[in-house]
Order: structure tokens, then C-alpha cells, then sequence
């Protein structure tokens, strides 16, 4: 047994957009559990800085850069991932893309860009691991957002992807559940020290707020997603799948559409200040 309280060795792990934030975070989980995991992310040099990272753990890792909106890049590096490391116990979509604007001012093509990203980049990842999935057992999970079944101001653009994310989650849980792969969405609330984070609440007046508007009154880590994903891809969750889980501290029960209106004002003051 180790740190993480799962055993996950000789298990092959993939997270595409692992290399940063939550999704970093999660695959350090499966490595120091004793998974090999695989991570794929469009910068080359954070695949290279995240293998160099992972590999302190002492399980084979691999890493390809692509890119989520190009399926053929992203093909071939998750073909390369499954060539290295094998057949896929888990998969984890978490490449996301955001910034806070309202829909009146938000360009087509910024709209265009966060919907490409979140939602035809996870469709992109889900088709083109499945040939790649150990069948039956293996789990598959979406990184989500509060988003998805809660308006937000400013985010017209993710609401709408990170929806259609939770409704890809749903739907293939229902097409690839007889081949024995369970498929869920985990939904992570404000967590610390994300870029995520860094955009919803660039103040340590606006951070103040998000954290007193979370009923456990503290940030997540990027642990206690982790620690969900162990869970989800155990055997203690076999009968599990289609769900949508919030890992958010109740955020997403406590008046959010209220704090981020609040929020949206206090950006765009900031904005302001900076002649943005």
C-alpha cells in the first residue's frame, strides 16, 4: 500500500492534458499509486518537464505532444502512448481551455476556440482511445465543470461545451458500458494553485471570495480530484459509471451564478485598472 491508499501497479494509465494543473496532479495520483501513465499535452516542453517529473514515482511513463483539435495528431501520440506503455486500464480527458468574457463581446472564433477544446477535444480523445481500452474493466473519466449544469456570466462558451462533456459522458456510458468500460465525468470546484483559478479569481480579494463562497470554506487540491479518479477507476466503483460526480467542496449547491456575477463586475474592474 502507498501514500495514495490504492494500489494501482502494473496498470496503464492515460491523461490527455496531463502536464498541468488538475490533470498533472491526477496522473502524479496513478503514478505514485504504481501505475505507468502516459501523458499527452501540445507543448512539447511541458510533456518533457512532466516525464522528467513522473518518472521520480518509478513507473514507465511516456509522452507525446498533440493537439486536442487536430484528431490525427492526437491519434497518432495516444497510437504512440499504447505502443510504449499497452492496452489502457484508464483514460482521463482533461485538456480544457477558458477565459472569462461576455457573449455579447466574445468573438465567433473565441467561442469556436473553448468548444473545440473542451468538447470536440474530448470527443477527439474518447474515439481515439477506444481501440486502445483493456476490455472489459477499464474506466474512463471526463475532467468537467461546475459549468455544465450551472449558468455562469462570462462563460457562455464553457457552460456550453463543458454540457455537451457531461452529455459524452452519459451517452457512452451507455454505448460501451456492455463491452464491460464505464465511463464517468468528475466536476472539480475552485481549485488552488490552477490556472483555472488564476482567471476565475486573479485578486486576493476575489480569491477571498470564492473560498468563503465554498460550504467546507477552503479550496480543493489538486489531490481530492486525484483521490476521486483512484476511486472511480477501483474496483470499489465497478458499478459506477454515467454519473456526474461534483468534487467541489458544495460549491456548486451555494448561490455560484450569484458569487460569479459579483466576480464578473470585480474582473472587469480590474480590467480597467489595466486599461484592458
Amino acid at each position: 500500500m502507498n501514500e495514495t491508499g490504492w494500489n494501482f501497479s502494473g496498470k496503464t494509465v492515460l491523461v490527455v492534458g496531463g502536464t498541468s494543473g488538475i490533470n498533472f496532479g491526477v496522473a502524479c495520483d496513478f503514478a505514485r499509486a504504481g501505475a505507468n501513465v502516459g501523458v499527452i499535452s501540445r507543448s512539447q516542453e511541458k510533456v518533457n518537464n512532466s516525464i522528467e517529473r513522473l518518472r521520480d514515482f518509478g513507473t514507465q511513463i511516456a509522452g507525446f505532444s498533440a493537439d486536442v483539435r487536430d484528431y490525427p495528431s492526437l491519434e497518432g501520440a495516444i497510437n504512440g502512448i499504447s505502443n510504449e506503455l499497452g492496452k489502457f486500464d484508464v483514460v482521463i480527458s482533461g485538456a480544457a481551455g477558458n477565459f472569462p468574457a461576455r457573449a455579447a463581446a466574445m468573438s465567433p472564433n473565441g467561442f469556436a476556440a473553448v468548444v473545440n477544446i473542451d468538447l470536440m477535444g474530448t470527443y477527439h480523445a474518447l474515439r481515439a482511445s477506444y481501440p486502445h481500452l483493456k476490455v472489459p474493466g477499464s474506466s474512463v473519466m471526463n475532467i468537467s465543470a461546475p459549468q455544465a449544469f450551472v449558468p455562469m456570466v462570462m462563460q457562455s462558451h464553457v457552460c456550453a461545451a463543458k454540457a455537451g462533456v457531461d452529455m459524452i459522458t452519459r451517452t457512452l456510458a451507455m454505448e460501451w458500458g456492455s463491452a464491460g468500460i464505464r465511463v464517468n465525468s468528475i466536476v472539480p470546484g475552485p481549485i488552488q494553485g490552477t490556472e483555472g483559478m488564476k482567471r476565475l479569481a486573479p485578486t486576493p480579494e476575489l480569491l477571498d471570495k470564492v473560498t468563503d463562497s465554498v460550504p467546507l470554506k477552503r479550496l480543493g487540491t489538486t489531490s481530492d480530484i486525484g483521490q476521486t479518479a483512484l476511486f472511480l477507476a477501483s474496483p470499489a466503483a465497478n458499478y459506477i459509471t454515467g454519473a456526474v460526480i461534483p468534487v467541489d467542496g458544495g460549491w456548486s449547491l451555494s448561490g455560484v451564478s450569484g458569487l460569479m456575477d459579483e466576480l464578473a463586475r470585480l474582473i472587469e474592474s480590474e480590467w480597467f485598472k489595466f486599461g484592458i
